[in-house]
């Protein structure tokens, strides 16, 4: 990276703090923090849920999967858009009709304060060891492209670049102060800019990377064998299906995607957001993952893993690789500043204001909010600094807890819909799905402890069929018990009642909210300074000066399509 692309990283990183530092004005209540009042527009909730989707993994393991397998990695990523769609159509509406201010007083109110304790603690668990390890795996990119000057004192003086504890701590502390001050709205508004850095870096290469191979025609022409086709030996129909499923549950029912459907001001608002969501996910995976694709035919012997990376630095610009660093950061801090705002709501909410302190003011639990925000962010950076040195102990935790996410999320998506099924639905659900996910992942696994003459056999199946064992523990066999249970039970459950209460409560009180039109002026003025950046980098670049001026053109015409319709829209209201 050259000094432009240091400034335009820095300008960025600069931008996302002060948005969330300025948005800290906007919490006055624990509703604000948490729910954004009510008041987020439809849009900035389903860009927010597009970008939680997203981390280093894209870049990486996608990435890398685009480049291995061709057009087969687009149609796995599709599925998210169909799961996005059924979710906008069956449930977004739900989260919002009842009037809660967190899923987990969903939870609470329908199975009860236990269900809430344990979905907090193992959910918890789960996710910040997962976003640890994606912290962590977006440094180990990050860093790889930033070398820095000899004496700089965040210097490795091994790699002579920056250092990976100083890449984890900056780029950790940045996503955990503005989501401390800012809370939901923070998480909100960043994810939307994030989103458009993003699309502005990757839709800046992709034209560049075709004219490296010679045009759509010629990458077509290079690409190897089978390289288009839809499904492969290991991506199958049947893992397509499951992988639509699975996704169905994650979307509908985990608390960072719930919590996007409660925060608009209504359920037609929830349900948009959904469709927009899912909407971009059938139409951009095709884009962001053009880029390792065409790579692959520049350069069929690189590592997977580094091909985003490498069409970026074949293909980019002085400055715009400041701006794909700044968007694989994106990507990550989505997700983790998403969990952190979900879990110290939970905390604040369910844990600390109706066990520790009932009846605690709306002030005082905004500032308790805030500092289980910094706690839960401190240990989130603690584990990834930990990472090298838990030999192999996380992926051990996320690969048992990857299992339980539809044993886990299945029972909410349940606990919408039927009114018979109750709290033992919870705990058969994922008791089954764990014992069975121990037997073939950890007893038949290489070097299980179950592993012997008699099971030889369904052992190699199970090593051998690994997708196909995750689909039946994750999707399966959560989906045949909650069946089961709700046909097999006749009376209704006293959490349904309670749900159907708070519902009627939220109908009588009659309280409306209206969109705010704070994140319109915020992003129309962030595309206005991405249109001045695209303008001032042709200084610095002897070629691509074409280019640069047509984005910038592009940008500074949305930017004022936005002022415009703002504006119309005020009038309209007076």
């Amino acid at each position: 990276m050259l000094t432009v692309d240091y400034f335009v990283l820095t300008v960025y990183l600069l931008g996302i703090f002060l948005v969330g530092l300025f948005l800290s004005t906007k919490n006055k209540s624990s509703e604000d923090m948490f729910a954004a009042g009510g008041e987020s527009p439809w849009w900035t909730s389903g860009l927010s849920s597009f970008m939680t989707m997203f981390s280093a993994g894209t870049f990486v393991v996608w990435g890398g999967i685009a480049y291995q397998h061709g057009l087969v990695a687009v149609v796995i990523n599709l599925c998210y858009g169909v799961a996005a769609l059924l979710v906008g159509y069956f449930v977004a509406g739900h989260w919002k009709r009842m009037g809660v201010k967190t899923p987990a007083e969903f939870i609470e109110l329908r199975f009860g304060v236990s269900a809430v304790q344990f979905y907090t603690w193992a959910m918890m668990v789960f996710r910040i060891v997962g976003v640890a390890v994606s912290l962590y795996s977006l440094s180990i990119v990050l860093v790889a492209m930033m070398p820095l000057a000899e004496g700089n004192p965040l210097r490795d003086p091994e790699t002579g670049n920056l250092s990976l504890m100083w890449a984890i701590v900056i780029f950790g502390g940045i996503v955990v102060i503005y989501t401390m001050a800012g809370g939901l709205w923070a998480v909100l508004m960043t994810d939307v800019l994030q989103f458009i850095v993003l699309n502005l870096a990757v839709i800046f290469i992709v034209p560049l990377a075709f004219g490296t191979v010679g045009g759509i025609g010629g990458f077509i022409d290079k690409a190897p064998e089978g390289f288009f086709a839809l499904t492969s030996d290991k991506y199958t129909v049947f893992f397509l299906v499951g992988w639509v499923l699975i996704h169905f549950f994650m979307i509908g029912a985990e608390w960072a995607f719930a919590q996007r459907f409660i925060c608009v001001s209504s359920e037609q608002d929830a349900k948009k957001s959904c469709y927009l969501f899912g909407g971009l996910y059938l139409l951009s995976p095709m884009l962001w993952l053009l880029p390792p694709m065409i790579y692959r035919t520049i350069n069929p012997d690189a590592d997977p893993q580094e091909a985003y990376i490498l069409a970026c630095r074949a293909v980019l610009p002085a400055g715009m690789a400041g701006l794909m660093v700044a968007a694989m950061f994106s990507a990550t801090a989505s997700m983790v500043s998403s969990q952190l705002n979900v879990f110290a709501g939970v905390l604040t909410e369910e844990i600390y204001g109706r066990l520790i302190k009932p009846g605690a003011t709306e002030k005082h639990l905004v500032t308790v909010g805030r500092g289980f925000t910094i706690l839960l962010g401190a240990i989130l950076i603690g584990v990834s600094l930990l990472i090298p040195h838990l030999g192999g102990a996380e992926k051990v935790v996320v690969a048992i807890t990857s299992l339980m996410v539809g044993p886990l999320l299945a029972p909410t998506i349940w606990g919408l819909f039927s009114k018979r099924v109750s709290l033992s639905a919870i705990w058969t659900t994922v008791a089954i799905s764990f014992l069975v996910g121990l037997i073939f992942k950890l007893g038949l696994g290489k070097d299980g402890f179950l592993v012997m003459e008699s099971t030889a056999g369904l052992a190699n199946w199970a090593q051998a069929n690994g997708t196909t064992v995750d689909l039946i523990i994750g999707v399966v066999i959560p989906v045949v018990i909650l069946t089961v249970m709700h046909y097999s039970l006749s009376d209704v459950a006293a959490g349904w009642t309670r749900v159907e209460e708070q519902v009627s409560a939220v109908i009588a009180a009659g309280k409306k909210t209206e969109a705010s039109s704070m994140p319109a002026i915020i992003v129309g003025g962030c595309l206005l300074v991405c249109a001045l950046l695209m303008f001032g980098l042709i200084p610095f670049n002897d070629s691509g000066h074409g280019i640069l001026a047509i984005f910038g053109g592009v940008l500074v015409l949305i930017s004022g399509t936005i002022f415009f319709l703002i504006k119309t829209h005020q009038k309209h209201r007076i």
